[in-house]
């Protein structure tokens, strides 16, 4: 059985599971946050109603029709780099996050240079708590764009948050990170949760006393008050 067969092999009871989701969910899912008290920047870039992320809905409004000829389209043209992305797109949105990686890194080899799906495959294995997998394709990400200061942030997270954390790679990141803007909040917020987990609670409160300065309302001051509670 080649690849494309074993991607799209049972491609009808696929679709199907995936129809059913989206009915089942009316399209409007939302993620928990994990017990981590790290936040990625794709968590602070969407509204947080009670303690939940409201991810972006990138197939929301979609039907039926389109969402079964989204998965067809990318199986009959497997070198349809667009086609791969939504497939991949709509796998995200049910958290099935090998399989989105299958068609992102499908779109990868179709467009290698192509930094959106570089940093897509990073934010995946991110999600999926793949920390060190997450790092390279950050990296990957940095090589074309340095200054980005949502990545970089990114990859600082991720050494925070694996198994074996390494906070010293985590703080250089992020102070990197504030080179480029001194008034990132995600960034500030990471930074203080690394001295925090470091032992560090004096460069910690450092951190919160800058972020309560740049937005005293914003809730990522109010959790970080919390946590050094």
């Amino acid at each position: 059985m080649n690849k494309n067969s074993f991607i799209f092999g049972v491609g009808g009871l696929v679709i199907g599971l995936i129809i059913g989701f989206f009915l089942a969910n009316n399209l409007n899912q939302s993620a928990s946050l994990n017990n981590s008290a790290s936040i990625s920047q794709q968590e602070t870039i969407n509204p947080q109603v009670n303690n939940v992320v409201v991810k972006d809905q990138p197939t929301k409004g979609a039907t039926i029709p389109e969402i079964s000829q989204t998965l067809e389209k990318a199986k009959n043209e497997p070198n349809n780099f667009e086609a791969q992305i939504a497939a991949g797109d709509l796998y995200l949105k049910i958290q099935n996050f090998p399989k989105s990686l299958e068609f992102y890194e499908i779109a990868n080899k179709i467009k290698p240079e192509n930094y959106e799906t570089i940093v897509k495959i990073g934010n995946t294995y991110f999600d999926s708590k793949n920390y060190e997998q997450a790092e390279v394709w950050y990296l990957k990400a940095l090589e074309q764009k340095s200054d980005d200061v949502g990545v970089r942030t990114d990859l600082g997270i991720t050494y925070v948050e694996r198994a074996n954390p390494d906070f010293e790679r985590a703080t250089r990141e992020f102070q990197t990170s504030l080179k480029t803007n001194p008034k990132h909040e995600p960034t500030l917020y990471n930074l203080a949760v690394a001295y925090y987990k470091k032992g560090d609670l004096e460069q910690a409160k450092n951190m919160a006393i800058q972020l309560e300065e740049i937005n005293p309302k914003s809730e990522l001051n109010t959790r970080l008050k919390q946590i050094l509670q």
